[in-house]
């Protein structure tokens, strides 16, 4: 990974980056040719999540990181990424988003562990600057916790950013859970069926228009009647690293075929730091996952 030649460009030529982001070649869709799509996220650093699987600190060594995403979006059947300003400015930079499909992650502000976690300030991309950048959409966290005043701020700024990215028809990719504080203060996400159905319900309506709205949502039980929630497109995210990839592989391929809306998958640490570190072969196993183009 060449990470000095980043640093370089950051220290001596930073408007390389916007002339990156206006030189990169746009895809054509933000759906691949089976009409799925497949998107690394990696805009878990950002909130000072750093750990994957069993591994504390997996992902604080951002050379190694890069080196993972470009691995994995070199892979046959990837569309896109999705992460935050300093992530995707290396990636410009490295020159790997041509024809890709990119996603800015918008509030990064509710910090893992933090006493407001619940209050997810905008602290990244807002829609002007994923706009300015050239990107295909915004991605939000909408964590809802019925006990916490302070949902109330990130259900309003949610809204608001989807208004934002409506107006520039750009997709806002809006990642709802119910939660709640457990008994150390600490914000957990609700992952059971009626959790799913009822965060999604809240999430399809956020904002003046629906159009350019997409939910992205955890695999749960019945996966069937949480797609049934809405008409929205849908997509699958990975969560944490399963210590079992081929229960979770299994319950991914169940899940995108619960119905018509759920149109692919958005994952980051399950691919990208694998019990085995074979990225490629993790990437290439959830691609498959995703429908087959049909034959003329």
């Amino acid at each position: 990974m060449d990470v000095r030649s980043i640093i370089e460009a950051r220290l001596r030529r930073p408007e390389a980056i916007a002339e990156a982001a206006a030189a990169r070649r746009r895809p054509a869709s933000a759906l691949g040719e089976s009409g799925a799509t497949m998107i690394i996220a990696a805009d878990h650093p950002a909130r000072g999540m750093l750990k994957a699987g069993a591994r504390e600190m997996a992902m604080a060594d951002r050379g190694e990181l890069l080196e993972r995403v470009c691995l994995a979006l070199s892979r046959p059947g990837v569309d896109g990424v999705m992460g935050t300003p300093d992530i995707l400015e290396d990636l410009l930079l490295l020159g790997v988003l041509d024809g890709k499909v990119v996603y800015g992650s918008m509030n990064r502000g509710g910090l893992t562990g933090a006493g407001w976690e619940i209050d997810d300030r905008f602290t990244a991309y807002d829609a002007e600057s994923i706009a300015a950048m050239g990107f295909e959409g915004g991605k939000m966290l909408t964590r809802i916790d019925l006990g916490d005043p302070a949902t109330a701020l990130t259900l309003e700024a949610s809204a608001r950013a989807v208004d934002a990215l409506a107006d520039r028809r750009l997709i806002a990719m809006i990642e709802p859970f119910m939660a709640f504080h457990d008994n150390r203060g600490h914000v957990r996400t609700e992952l059971t069926t009626e959790a799913a159905i009822k965060a999604s319900a809240i999430a399809a309506a956020l904002g003046r228009t629906s159009a350019y709205t997409w939910l992205k949502v955890p695999v749960v039980a019945e996966m069937e009647r949480v797609a049934a929630a809405t008409t929205l497109p849908t997509v699958l995210l990975g969560g944490e690293v399963s210590a079992d990839p081929d229960a979770a592989y299994a319950s991914w391929a169940a899940a995108l075929t619960a119905a018509p809306n759920v149109i692919g998958l958005v994952v980051g640490r399950s691919l990208l730091y694998p019990p085995d570190d074979d990225v490629a072969a993790a990437v290439d196993t959830a691609v498959g996952l995703l429908p087959r183009p049909v034959a003329s």
